[in-house]
Parts: structure tokens; C-alpha cells; sequence
């Protein structure tokens, strides 16, 4: 998502340019002199630190993030529309991982103004599936309370598929948006701290993510408060509050608390500094604020995929699978085995 990265094949064509023309210098009597010999010295082509931190992260991301996938893939128990739901996070973050692998190569490779332009709207594309995955995630969780008798229905898998169908239609509309006309490639004066997204595109993008985590903390809340609700119909019925039942509400409120903080610190500050500032402001505020939002799709995986008692079986299985084979392999074999 650069610009300026251009300035550097300018310099190499000019110096080029300058030294593929040599002149024969033609003296008295018919004699040239042969022409003059060139050293041409390599051009070093400088690479931003910051460029080289969010291909790795991207790579570290996208390796986790197929785990993941592969462990719900491959896994019958994983079937229903929570863990559907976690594999299309998964998947996002996946893709927004490839997207900074791929923007590394156009920035220094392929640095054409409509490469720049697809990078942009893969990583637009990604974020904001991950961002709207996270919002279903939520909702999901809020139904299995509210509706707890009803949940386990067709009609959920149903209203699953429906919401990823609107997920990713709404994350790729919003990613083809710069395609479309929403850039600053002609006018540079109307960049955002993201080029080549325009300051209008990058503003709307940020009130959607202010309104997202209004509703996902909305959400929230409505989950604490049915969870605190259910823990005191269960004290009333055996007219104390159990250990166990206080410990798991205490359990889940943490865990609500730890989602929504790392949401927060991982997001708002990037989204409140691409409201004010634009591509004029110094590039290190842009990386403070910018990378810990990146670094979020690093954390989902531990927050809703990792956590999850059934996948973490599912690894200890994977784990375990080459283990218990080769045993397998080499136990002498009875008839009831047979």
C-alpha cells in the first residue's frame, strides 16, 4: 500500500538512459578511437524495516491461521455453525496474512498502480471479513443463550450460511472499492495514512469498525447479563450458589473481558487515528497505531480457535495420530483386533 515506491526504478531508468548512447570520437586522418567502456554499479534498492515486519507477521499469521483450518477440515466433531463460523475467521485471517505477503512483493517487485490497487482491496477484503466474523461469532454466542432450547435446529445452519454469504459478499464489495475509483493514485494530496486508499474510503472504513464493536459490545453485555441471570435461577433452585457455577461465571465474564479489551486496544486506536490524520502525518504513527490491529488476526486464533476445548482435543489427536499409529503398527495383533 505504497506510493512513493517508485522513485527508486526512475533513478535506475534515467542512469540507463545516461550510459547506453556512447559516442565514437572521430579524429584527423580517418582514425576512431574505440568507445570509452562503462561500469555500470548496481542500484541497492532500499526496503523499508516496516515493509519487511508485516511480511513476516503475514507469514506467521497465515501459518497459524491454517492450522486451524486444516484441524476443523479434518475433524468430523467440528461441524457445527460455531466452529464454522471460527473457520471463516480462521480463513480471513488467513487471507490477510497472504495479503501483506503479497503486498511486500508488489511494493518492491511488481510496483504497477493497479497491482497496488488489487493489494489494497485483498487487504481491505480480509480485515474486514475478520472484523465481521468476529461480529457473527458474537451473535452466534448470544443466540446459544437466548434461544438455548432452540439453537440446535436446521433453521441455525441455515441462518449460518446466511450470514457468511453476507460477510464475505459485504467484504468484498468494500475491498473492490479502490479498484472502483476510491484511491488517491491520481491525487496524491487526498491519500490516507494507507495509500493508495483516499482519506473518504479509510474514514468510512473506520466509522464501520466504531459500529461494529458498538454492537459487539452491546452484544456483550446482553450475554453477561442472561449468563448472571441463568447462575442466579440455578442458586434460587438449590438455594445457594454453587463453586462450580460461580467459578464458570466468573470464568466467562474474564474471558468476555478479555475479547473485548484486545478488540478495543487492538483496533480503536488505528480507527480514531485514520479519522484525524491522513498521509502528511509522520509514517510513525502510522506504524504504532496500524500494527497492533494487523497483529489481531495473530490473537483470534488463540482467543476463539485454541481456547475451545473440542480443538484443542482435535490437536492433541493430530499430535498424537503418528504416536498411537506406529504403536498401532507394531502391537502384535489378536483376533478381536482383527
Amino acid at each position: 500500500m505504497h506510493c512513493d515506491d517508485s522513485l527508486s526504478a526512475a533513478a535506475m531508468s534515467n542512469q540507463f538512459q545516461n550510459t547506453s548512447s556512447p559516442t565514437w570520437i572521430v579524429q584527423e586522418g580517418g582514425n576512431s578511437t574505440p568507445p570509452p567502456t562503462f561500469e555500470l554499479e548496481p542500484v541497492a534498492v532500499s526496503v523499508n524495516p516496516w515493509d519487511i515486519v508485516l511480511c513476516v507477521t503475514g507469514t506467521l499469521m497465515s501459518c497459524e491461521n491454517a492450522i486451524v483450518i486444516a484441524l476443523i477440515i479434518y475433524t468430523p466433531t467440528l461441524k457445527a455453525p460455531m466452529f464454522v463460523l471460527i473457520g471463516s475467521l480462521a480463513f480471513a485471517d488467513l487471507l490477510a496474512g497472504l495479503g501483506l505477503i503479497v503486498n511486500f512483493t508488489i511494493t518492491y517487485i511488481f510496483d504497477t498502480g493497479f497491482a497496488t490497487l488489487l493489494s489494497a482491496g485483498l487487504l481491505i477484503t480480509a480485515f474486514s471479513a475478520s472484523v465481521l466474523n468476529i461480529l457473527a461469532i458474537t451473535v452466534d454466542r448470544y443466540l446459544s443463550l437466548y434461544n438455548a432450547l432452540t439453537y440446535h435446529t436446521e433453521r441455525t445452519v441455515i441462518f449460518t450460511i446466511v450470514t457468511l454469504v453476507l460477510i464475505w459478499v459485504t467484504s468484498i464489495t468494500l475491498g473492490a472499492l479502490p479498484i472502483m475509483g476510491w484511491n488517491c493514485l491520481k491525487d496524491e494530496t487526498t491519500c490516507s495514512i494507507c495509500a493508495p486508499i483516499d482519506k473518504n474510503h479509510a474514514a468510512a472504513l473506520a466509522v464501520t469498525l466504531l459500529f461494529v464493536f458498538a454492537l459487539i459490545l452491546q452484544l456483550y453485555l446482553q450475554i453477561c447479563k442472561i449468563a448472571f441471570r441463568h447462575a442466579q435461577q440455578i442458586a434460587v433452585q438449590h438455594q445457594f450458589m454453587t463453586t462450580s457455577h460461580s467459578s464458570s461465571t466468573s470464568k466467562g465474564v474474564s474471558t468476555l473481558s478479555i475479547i473485548l479489551g484486545t478488540f478495543a486496544l487492538c483496533w480503536i486506536p488505528f480507527a480514531m487515528y485514520s479519522l484525524v490524520a491522513d498521509i502528511r502525518y509522520p509514517p510513525i504513527y502510522t506504524y504504532v497505531t496500524a500494527l497492533p490491529a494487523i497483529c489481531h488476526s495473530m490473537i483470534n486464533p488463540i482467543i476463539y480457535a485454541f481456547r475451545n476445548p473440542e480443538i484443542q482435543k482435535s490437536m492433541r489427536l493430530a499430535c498424537c495420530c503418528g504416536c498411537a499409529s506406529s504403536n498401532f503398527a507394531l502391537r502384535p495383533r489378536t483376533p478381536s483386533v482383527v
